[in-house]
C-alpha cells in the first residue's frame, strides 16, 4: 500500500531540505547539562549546551537524580494504568497539592506532557455557544487544543491589547455564554513576556477567564520563581495555569493544569488525553517534588541566571548581532534566511558551541534564528565562549 505514496514523500522530503527547512537530530551521549557530548549528527566531543529549557540546571542535579533512585524502589518504574482506573499513587496526589500551593491555585490535574494539559482543556470547558481568544504567537500545543473544541475562535496580534479588546467585543456582541482568553506567559520562539496584568484588567471588564501557558517561566520568573502571573501581580486573577515539568521543574516530562477547583474536577471527569493516556511515570513526579523542594533556596539559582542572560545579551548586542529585545533567558539571535541560521549553528557547534538554527515552520519565513537558551548551569566563561564563537561563526559565514 505505501508504495503507492513513497515517492510523493520522498518529493516532500527533498523540498523540505532544499529549503534549508531540515532538522537534523543530535545524539548526545551524556546526562543534559550545560556541558554534553555529541556522538552523532554533528562534530563528535564536548560542547556547551546553549539550547537546552534547563533553565535552572537541575536536570542532573544530585538531589533530584537521588530522589528519582529512591522512587523507583518505593514507587517502581510505571503506572501500567490511568488514573481513573489503578494509576493514582499518593506521590501523584502529593505532586498535585504541591504545585497548587506553589502557583496559588485551588487544585491541579496531571498530565504525561504539557502538549496534552493544552490539548485537553478547550473542549472540556467550552462548547459551541463560548469563546476562546488566542495570542496569535500561542504555542502549536494551545493552536491544536483551540481545534479540538467547537468554541468560536477569535485570535489577537501578538501582545496587543487593543486588539484584544476588540476580540472581546466581537466575543461579547456574538453572545458568547463563556469567553475564555488564552496566551503563553512567554512566547518560546521571541522570549517576550505577555502583559497579563492588562489581559487581566480586559478580562474582568468583558466578563472573561483567563488562561495562561507558563511553562518558559515557571521556576524562575518572578520574584519567587513562581512565573508570569507572580511577575505581574496577578495570581488571584488567572483561572486556569498549565505549565511542564520538563522544563525548569528538572527537564523531564510530564504537564499539569492548576486551575479553579471546578475547572480540575470537571477535567477529571471529561479530559480525554487525562483519562486516555497513561499516568505519569511515579519517578518524574517524586523528583518533581524535591524540585520544588529546591525551589524554595533557589534564589542564588535564579540570580545566576539572570546574569548570563544579561551577559550575553549585552555582548551580543555590543558585537553588533540583532538579537530580540527583553531579559528573558530565551535570547534569539535573527538571521532571517533559514539556510544561513541553519549553517550558523553547524559553525558553532564546530567551536564547541551547541544551538539549533530555528525555521519555518517553527517561525514564520524570514524570520529564522538562532534560539540561545541560557542556564543557571552556565559558569561565566561558559557565556564569553560563547559569544566570541558567535563573533568567529559569523566571520566565516561571510567568508
Amino acid at each position: 500500500m505505501f508504495d503507492s505514496v513513497r515517492d510523493s514523500v520522498r518529493a516532500t522530503l527533498e523540498e523540505i531540505e532544499q529549503a534549508g527547512l531540515h532538522k537534523p537530530e543530535r545524539v548526545i551521549g551524556t546526562p543534559q547539562s550545560a556541558t554534553v557530548e555529541v556522538t552523532a549528527g554533528g562534530r563528535p566531543g564536548e560542547v556547551l549546551n546553549f539550547c537546552a529549557n534547563n533553565y535552572l540546571g537541575l536536570a542532573d542535579h544530585p538531589e533530584v537524580v537521588a530522589a528519582a533512585h529512591a522512587a523507583l524502589d518505593r514507587w517502581g518504574y510505571g503506572m501500567a494504568s490511568v488514573r481513573f482506573i489503578c494509576g493514582t499513587q499518593e506521590v501523584h496526589k502529593e505532586l498535585e497539592a504541591r504545585i497548587s500551593t506553589f502557583l496559588g491555585q485551588e487544585d491541579t490535574i496531571l498530565y504525561s506532557s504539557c502538549f496534552d494539559a493544552n490539548g485537553g482543556v478547550f473542549e472540556t470547558i467550552l462548547g459551541p455557544e463560548d469563546a476562546v481568544i488566542s495570542d496569535a504567537l500561542n504555542h502549536a500545543s494551545i493552536i491544536d487544543g483551540i481545534r479540538l473544541s467547537k468554541a468560536r475562535r477569535l485570535r489577537y496580534a501578538n501582545r496587543d491589547m487593543a486588539d484584544l479588546e476588540q476580540r472581546l467585543k466581537e466575543a461579547a456582541d456574538a453572545g458568547a455564554r463563556r469567553k475564555l482568553i488564552v496566551t503563553d506567559g512567554v512566547f518560546s520562539m521571541d522570549g517576550y513576556v505577555a502583559p497579563l496584568d492588562e489581559i487581566c484588567d480586559l478580562a474582568e471588564r468583558y466578563d472573561a477567564m483567563v488562561m495562561v501557558d507558563d511553562s518558559h517561566a515557571v521556576g524562575f520568573v518572578g520574584p519567587g520563581g513562581r512565573g508570569t502571573p507572580e511577575l505581574h501581580g496577578v495570581m488571584d486573577r488567572v483561572d486556569i495555569i498549565t505549565g511542564t515539568l520538563g522544563k525548569a521543574l528538572g527537564g523531564a516530562s510530564g504537564g499539569y493544569v492548576a486551575a479553579r477547583a471546578e475547572i480540575v474536577a470537571l477535567l477529571r471527569q471529561r479530559s480525554r488525553p487525562y483519562l486516555f493516556s497513561n499516568t505519569l511515570a511515579p519517578v518524574i513526579a517524586a523528583a518533581s517534588l524535591k524540585v520544588l523542594d529546591l525551589l524554595e533556596s533557589a534564589g542564588d539559582l535564579r540570580e545566576r541566571l539572570n546574569a548570563n542572560t544579561a551577559l550575553f545579551r549585552s555582548r551580543m548586542t555590543e558585537e553588533g548581532f540583532d538579537i530580540l529585545p527583553g531579559d528573558h533567558a530565551i535570547a534569539p539571535v535573527m538571521i532571517g534566511d533559514a539556510a544561513e541560521a541553519g549553517r550558523m549553528a553547524e559553525l558553532l557547534l564546530e567551536r564547541g558551541v551547541y544551538v539549533i538554527g530555528f525555521s519555518y515552520p517553527v517561525v514564520p519565513q524570514g524570520q529564522a534564528r538562532i534560539r540561545v537558551q541560557l542556564s543557571a548551569a552556565h559558569a561565566t566563561e561558559d557565556v564569553n565562549r560563547a559569544v566570541d564563537a558567535f563573533v568567529d561563526a559569523r566571520a566565516a559565514l561571510r567568508g
